[in-house]
């Protein structure tokens, strides 16, 4: 029992329990967060190649290189199909 803290109403037991029940949710969020994240990542992965390609197929559209953006774009759909 300790007076500084206040999870600890004078059961030991029951402050203790708390504590557990506390840090069990906290893992739990952590996990939650983790998996976010994750998927976050992803979505930033898939984002920076979408960016890409459009930077690509920009240069040839504006070149009006037909063949390079039919390449270009058939490259981007095997992508997608991996």
């Amino acid at each position: 029992m300790s007076k500084d803290d206040p999870d600890d109403k004078g059961y030991p037991v029951t402050g203790r329990l708390r504590k557990v029940v506390g840090l069990t949710r906290l893992e739990s969020r952590v996990r939650q967060l983790e998996i976010e994240l994750d998927e976050y990542r992803q979505s930033h992965v898939r984002l920076a190649e979408l960016i890409d390609l459009v930077q690509e197929l920009l240069l040839p559209v504006a070149q009006q290189d037909g063949e390079k953006v039919a390449q270009l774009v058939r490259r981007y759909s095997d992508e997608l199909e991996d």
